[in-house]
């Protein structure tokens, strides 16, 4: 129904930046949220920052300040600028799409791109 391909990962020095891109195909309309989770080895997938279809922004208390999400013109691509960054920031990060999937009968369904790996680290 939607595919999620990341790209923007890479190895950051402590203080660097990187931005993240997640562009989205298949039934994008039917999409009420898009967003980025991030999880570290042993550790829990954790939400990073969403925005709804509305143009409404939750940030994770850990990035406010230093990330920023937005998403393109024709919203099929969601972005994540991430400033500041810090060691703890290491992490695989994975787009995250909500939305209907057809195949199985659910409004809500959790869609997730394979995963991109940022690395902060001196």
């Amino acid at each position: 129904q939607v595919q999620l391909v990341e790209s923007g990962g890479g190895l950051v020095q402590p203080g660097g930046s990187l931005r993240l891109s997640c562009a989205a195909s298949g039934s994008i309309s039917s999409l009420s949220s898009m967003g980025w989770y991030r999880q570290a080895p042993g550790q829990q997938r954790d939400l990073v920052a969403t925005i709804t279809s509305g143009g409404s922004m939750y940030y994770a208390d850990s990035v406010k300040g230093r990330f920023t999400i937005f998403r393109d013109n024709a919203k099929t691509t969601v972005f994540l600028q991430m400033n500041s960054l810090r060691p703890e920031d290491t992490a695989v990060y994975y787009c995250n799409a909500v939305g209907m999937n057809l195949r199985i009968g659910v409004l809500d369904y959790h869609y997730w791109g394979q995963g991109t790996q940022v690395t902060v680290s001196s």
